[in-house]
């Protein structure tokens, strides 16, 4: 059974998700991008636009969604962990755009700073994730690992 491809390849997978998230710059990537969503959900009631209903709601949904997706807390398998941090890319464009498209008269110049410069680090600390799981993925990181089946056909 220890040989069987399907277990060679999730062991791989795993191995590779491992070392992306265990080196010291993936987990403060990690950190740090949690504490971004944590700050985008919280913003509305920081920097005083609470009384903006949609964007403020806009902002705490999509913060808690970045805060999950970045701390990894639902893959731990390379695809989803590679996944993630590309939806992540899509919520720091989303908070970025997000005071010009929402519902009502919202783009003041509070919630523009607030969400262009919390959207662009959103977006900058998924892009640095998504480079973290690639490197780890890369042949010259792959040594080590264990070697794939080969049924000697």
């Amino acid at each position: 059974m220890e040989t069987h491809p399907d277990i060679i390849d999730m062991r791989q997978r795993h191995e590779i998700a491992e070392r992306a998230t265990s080196t010291p710059q993936g987990q403060a990537v990690g950190m740090l991008a949690f504490l971004t969503g944590i700050y985008l959900a919280a913003s509305p009631w920081i920097t005083g636009f609470n009384g903006l209903s949609t964007l403020a709601v806009n902002n705490l949904l999509v913060g808690l969604a970045y805060a999950l997706l970045m701390s990894g807390g639902f893959g731990r398998a390379y695809e989803r962990t590679h996944g993630m941090a590309w939806g992540a890319c899509l919520l720091g464009v989303w908070t970025i755009i997000a005071p010009w498209v929402v519902a009502g008269n919202v783009s003041t110049t509070k919630t523009i700073t607030n969400n262009v410069i919390t959207g662009a680090v959103a977006l900058l600390l998924a892009l640095a994730a998504s480079a973290a799981a690639r490197a780890a993925e890369s042949p010259r990181t792959r040594r080590g690992t264990a070697t794939p089946y080969t049924s000697g056909r």
